[in-house]
């Protein structure tokens, strides 16, 4: 990995030279909170910021989506092409950056490439920049307050100047032609040695360190515990809706005014919505709060481990906020320390 030094006042310059070839998406104040949304100037960006309530991934992977176009009366089908300006995602966290990584590994499997997220990640940059953890972050307990791929640059911030990570080519020759960067110092990496502790001592003491979660999950799998999680759901979504990495979807048809054209789109959907696996015939799998709750966790800490050897949730605390009943990895991660303290 290649590393130069640049100054923050020199900021300013690599925004104005990205938004001379790309749309640029960064993080911007909006209303009480902060989100990622196109810009127009340097000055509207937030990169003091909190984790975003929602993350990167509705531009990578939209909310609703058009797979192709349809005319009944021609029974004839059209591909659907994207035409998706370059851009940039300026200011990622470390863990929104992990989280687009491993929806990289469920859509881009080399078996089946999904070609409209193809489109997306090719079309798009993505600029990362350190973060201090909230009360609600527990990204180092899951791996994912770090990032080493994914990123085109990434920014540590060491207070009057950045020390920066250069991971695409595109990139470097953009950061190049519109800054001053150096080598780095022993100096700077002392520093970012130092701020690196301090980051890790930010993080949460009242969110249990848990070795092994996979295999608890595997263990306390028909505990009574996922029968009161899943009670207190309220089946509204909420979890998904703000998760980085959860990418269930639906498909629907859906007809023009006129009932002789129409589209098939992807949807965002969510496993714990009642109706999710639901099939011909009204069986649903997963019929009650327990059953959809416990996939959902078992999903994120273990299933999507076995598979790819990496968690599915990436610890940014966005569905810990969300859910007004309560529920997140938090809770299992807790409740798998009540069950360590009765055991001893």
């Amino acid at each position: 990995m290649l590393y130069r030094v640049m100054d923050a006042s020199e900021l300013p310059k690599l925004i104005d030279a990205f938004m001379e070839r790309y749309e640029v998406i960064a993080p911007v104040q909006s209303g009480r909170s902060v989100a990622f949304e196109p810009i127009s100037s340097f000055d509207e960006i937030v990169l003091d910021y909190p984790t975003t309530l929602t993350s990167l991934k509705k531009y990578i992977l939209p909310p609703r989506e058009t797979l192709f176009e349809f005319s009944v009366d021609d029974a004839d089908v059209t591909d659907y092409t994207l035409e998706i300006a370059p851009r940039v995602l300026f200011g990622a966290h470390a863990c929104d950056i992990n989280a687009l990584n491993n929806l990289d590994l469920v859509f881009e499997d080399a078996r089946y490439p999904d070609p409209y997220f193809e489109a997306h990640r090719a079309a798009t940059m993505v600029v990362g920049i350190n973060c201090s953890p909230s009360e609600t972050c527990f990204c180092h307990l899951l791996d994912a307050d770090e990032v080493r791929s994914g990123y085109d640059l990434f920014l540590q911030d060491l207070g009057d100047r950045y020390l920066i990570s250069i991971g695409s080519v595109e990139a470097a020759n953009i950061l190049e032609a519109a800054c001053e960067l150096r080598e780095a110092t022993d100096e700077d990496r002392r520093e970012f040695r130092r701020l690196t502790r301090e980051r890790q001592e930010a993080f949460s003491a009242d969110i249990p360190d848990i070795q092994e979660i996979p295999m608890l999950m595997d263990a306390f799998h028909k505990d009574e515990f996922w029968a009161e999680l899943g009670g207190r759901c309220l089946s509204c979504t909420a979890c998904s809706a703000v998760c980085p990495t959860c990418y269930c979807f639906d498909i629907a048809d859906t007809l023009d005014e006129d009932g002789k054209t129409g589209r098939r789109e992807r949807i965002l959907d969510a496993c714990t919505s009642p109706q999710f696996a639901q099939v011909a015939g009204g069986h649903n799998f997963r019929e009650t709060g327990r059953d959809r709750v416990r996939h959902r966790m078992y999903h994120k800490l273990n299933g999507f481990n076995s598979k790819h050897g990496r968690y599915l949730c990436v610890g940014c605390g966005r569905c810990v906020r969300a859910c007004k009943a309560d529920i997140s990895p938090i809770e299992v991660l807790r409740f798998f320390e009540r069950k360590g303290t009765e055991d001893a």
